[in-house]
């Protein structure tokens, strides 16, 4: 997927009227240990969280986007002032206090839930065996898990969806969330990446796109930021893409979005910082797309009399 600095981005941004920024969690939001205090290298920062107060108080919407679960993102957007979020890549949407499970391709006749579908299908067991020692469950995150089975490990995406296709678990499908920071050498020599054993057709994008229409909101009115494959698929239901400096990898490992023979999206906007330093500098950039949208409607506007 291309990409474009931040510093040259301005004549995509400009063709933007942001209501809406859907936001990655992990390594994009929040910097070392999920923590909002701390930068991607660890070091104490309040970069993020005054960006944050700034959308707030300039009336741009934060809805996260995340592989977390409901529980944690319910609780995270509370405790950030928040409202709406996707979880567990797509599968599971909160709307205030309302959860909605997204089944996609999962067989509804498994389970009361896609992620017990996907374990009691036998579709979860048979990709562990075949990528015996390169994936195993992301423990302790694992559990309590509504719409996806949480891995970790060094697997490529098509070679387990080929798997699973082969095994008759074609409604299945490994989505890759991004590299991990622990380190985990029994799974390989590589970095470890998260991953979600997910039911197809369910994804970040596709979610976060019924949530615009349900809105009413078009796709210039929103905007993405991730560090992540699956993130920058958000690509192609927004108006504009950010990646975090730590995410440049991700680029490289998924093909430009969009309809075939149709229009390419616009490329990834890549932010000069990292996790936290990036997002504040992709919510400025919003927020001064946004004020000059207010501006603009105040100018035109007739004076009252």
């Amino acid at each position: 997927m291309p990409v474009l600095p931040l510093a040259e981005a301005g004549p995509v941004l400009d063709r933007l009227d942001p209501v809406v920024l859907f936001s990655d969690v992990d390594g994009t939001l929040v910097g070392r240990g999920g923590s909002l205090l701390a930068g991607y290298d660890g070091s104490p920062t309040l970069a993020a969280a005054e960006a944050l107060v700034e959308a707030g108080r300039a009336g741009l919407e934060v809805v996260l986007v995340s592989g977390r679960t409901a529980l944690q993102l319910r609780e995270a957007s509370r405790l950030l002032g928040l409202r709406d979020a996707v979880g567990e890549v797509g599968a599971v949407l909160l709307l205030g206090r309302t959860t909605e499970l997204q089944w996609g391709e999962a067989p509804r006749t498994l389970g009361a839930t896609p992620a017990e579908a996907i374990e009691r299908s036998g579709a979860l067991a048979g990709l562990l065996d075949a990528f015996e020692g390169r994936l195993e469950p992301h423990t302790p995150w694992h559990e309590g898990r509504q719409g996806t089975a949480l891995l970790r490990g060094q697997v490529e995406v098509a070679e387990a969806d080929a798997v699973l296709a082969g095994a008759g678990f074609g409604w299945a499908r490994l989505l890759d969330n991004g590299r991990l920071r622990g380190s985990y050498p029994h799974l390989g020599t590589g970095i470890s990446h998260a991953y979600h054993l997910a039911p197809a057709g369910v994804t970040k994008a596709r979610t976060a796109a019924a949530y615009l229409a349900r809105r009413g909101l078009a796709a210039h009115q929103a905007a993405a930021i991730g560090d992540s494959p699956s993130d920058l698929e958000l690509a192609g239901v927004t108006g504009a893409m950010f990646l975090v400096a730590n995410g440049a990898w991700a680029a490289g490992e998924l093909p430009a979005p969009g309809p075939p023979g149709g229009p390419a999206p616009a490329p990834a906007i890549a932010t000069p910082g990292p996790a936290q330093d990036g997002w504040a500098e992709a919510v400025r950039a919003l927020l001064a797309r946004r004020q000059r949208s207010t501006g603009q409607e105040a100018t035109e506007s007739p004076q009252a009399t």
